[in-house]
């Protein structure tokens, strides 16, 4: 039985105002140099605060955020999870391996569901996913593992429907990924005489990706092409690839349009039909749970769905563990409990999170450990911006003014103890490869910063300004072995769309306190040190497994 009581702080009863964290997502510590967006970017309110906060560097991926290995960029799921869970839990991309490695997954009954189901049909077992070594939302290795069980337990047919990445790898690598995947399925249908193919595919800012409601055609776009075989047909990925980008210079895979692979006689090769199994095989939950829904939600309403397949659908994991949603998935869910927001809520604490609609469920569904809705509606108060629908270089100051006006009405109102609040601006702009528009977002920012920190000072609060983890701090693609950035053939940069390996910035600002400094004590400090920060400032201990806070 959870003892939920926080006990108060011995030496330190905190600070008479409200605690506020601010997330400038993918705003990392880079190599201060032309393709750092941050460091290119004009920022007097972050130059400020270097001077007057108690300032340090965080570790934002790997196994600091519960990755597999260092060599793992974080992401703004698992950075959220850590910030609000206090310490480091084993994450999607790591469970599913292990899953893997030990077999757990294959030997579980929904797998054997699926495979019973196709082997009594003769439909095709449908894996539908990102198709990179990102390792944000999926692993190319995941798919592979799961086509070469088909064939070991002789599943006769399989297709693919691939979402392009180019936003957690380098933004035309597509091709290196679906080569891979070809000569892999051309090995399987030797091996057995299988019909092991791609079926669909399309770029996931495009199709099928969308998250929080935000872009429902997108889903609708996916379900044609990947479910009903509706659209532009072509003989291989390969040609499909190819020939949109040439039709569409500049056009990045995250972005490219949607096709469908069709035989001879122009009819697709692999729609969905009665009797089929569909794997959703991406682990995170955000951009997975809008195509869940479609699949499984009987009075489904966003759009019209056409004629709707009798089939098996399972998720890689549980994408939400409130609304139960996939109700059949492979791979258990970190168990994340004992959470910051859970903990003030239980003892009266009031909290405010805000964000717009591209970060807003990373501060209240992530940040609760992957809990749908309030722990205690008296005690917390959530407010959701609507993000624009233009793409994101076009607007890069997004949606940061009015998380602003948002977050100083809720602190002038003098109840509220602790804030977490989120600017999209750095992660959705830095993902784009736009290095200008990349450093207007982080000015953006830096503005908005600049007219919450004097409302914490006239309210004897504190913030904590901080990141989940890098994005726009590295806007060319960088040579491993030379340090140089890479160029293409024409000599051009390269742009990079993906996260980074780098630090995040944390500066710690409490206004007229001289008795505090940051705790030597803590080794390699990272996003779970955070909660305990923020008890401390609140004037309370950690609970117990808590990662120690930042300040002594």
């Amino acid at each position: 039985m959870t003892d939920w009581k926080l006990a108060r702080h011995p030496t330190f009863a905190g600070v008479q105002g409200p605690v506020l964290i601010v997330v400038m997502d993918g705003v990392g510590c880079g190599a201060s140099n032309e393709g750092d967006a941050v460091w290119l970017a004009r920022t007097p309110t972050l130059d400020h605060l270097a001077k007057i906060s108690l300032t340090t560097r965080l570790k934002a991926h790997g196994i600091a955020v519960g990755l597999p290995s260092d060599d793992d960029m974080g992401n703004s799921e698992v950075g959220h999870n850590a910030f609000g869970a206090g310490r480091v839990f084993d994450q999607g991309a790591k469970r599913v391996q292990m899953a893997i490695d030990s077999g757990e997954i294959f030997e579980g009954e929904e797998w054997k569901k699926l495979v019973r189901r196709v082997t009594e049909t003769g439909e095709p077992m449908h894996f539908i996913g990102l198709l990179s070594d990102g390792n944000v939302h999926s692993h190319i290795e995941h798919l592979f593992a799961m086509l070469r069980r088909c064939n070991e337990e002789d599943v006769q047919r399989a297709c693919v429907h691939i979402l392009l990445d180019g936003r957690d790898v380098p933004e035309t690598s597509a091709l290196e990924y679906v080569d891979a995947l070809e000569k892999l399925l051309l090995d399987l249908n030797e091996q057995g005489r299988r019909d092991y193919r791609i079926a669909s595919g399309g770029g996931r800012m495009f199709i099928t990706m969308d998250r929080y409601n935000a872009e429902w055609p997108m889903v609708e776009r996916g379900w044609k092409h990947h479910v009903l075989g509706e659209g532009r047909g072509f003989k291989s990925a390969t040609e499909a690839i190819q020939t949109l980008r040439d039709e569409n210079p500049g056009m990045i895979d995250q972005d490219l349009l949607a096709f469908v692979i069709v035989d001879g006689d122009g009819k697709p090769v692999g729609p969905i039909r009665d009797g089929a199994a569909v794997v959703l095989y991406n682990f995170r939950g955000d951009r997975a749970l809008e195509l869940t829904r479609t699949f499984t939600e009987p009075n489904f309403a966003e759009f019209d769905r056409g004629s709707i397949p009798d089939v098996e659908f399972v998720g890689m994991m549980e994408y939400d563990g409130d609304l139960k949603l996939p109700p059949h998935y492979l791979v258990q869910p970190p168990a994340i409990d004992r959470t910051l927001g859970e903990y003030l809520a239980r003892n009266s604490v009031t909290q405010f999170a805000c964000s717009e609609t591209q970060k807003f469920g990373h501060v209240t569904y992530f940040w609760n450990g992957n809990r749908t809705g309030m722990f205690d509606e008296a005690y917390e108060e959530y407010i959701e911006i609507p993000s624009d629908l233009v793409p994101f270089e076009q607007r890069p100051w997004m949606k940061a003014a009015e998380i602003t006006d948002a977050t100083i009405e809720a602190l002038q109102r003098g109840e509220l103890r602790h804030g977490r609040i989120n600017y999209a601006n750095g992660d959705m702009v830095g993902h784009t490869g736009d290095l200008e528009a990349a450093v207007v977002a982080v000015e953006a920012v830096d503005l908005s910063l600049g007219r919450i920190i004097p409302v914490i000072e006239r309210l004897n609060g504190a913030v904590i300004v901080t990141a989940d983890h890098g994005n726009c701090d590295e806007m060319f693609e960088v040579d491993k072995k030379s340090g140089d950035f890479e160029r293409d053939t024409a000599g051009h940069l390269k742009n990079k769309t993906s996260h980074t390996l780098n630090a995040v910035p944390c500066y710690i600002y409490v206004p007229g306190n001289e008795t505090l400094r940051l705790n030597d004590a803590v080794a390699n400090p990272g996003l779970s040190n955070i909660s305990a920060t923020t008890l401390e400032l609140l004037g309370f201990e950690r609970p117990e497994g808590y990662e120690p806070s930042l300040l002594t």
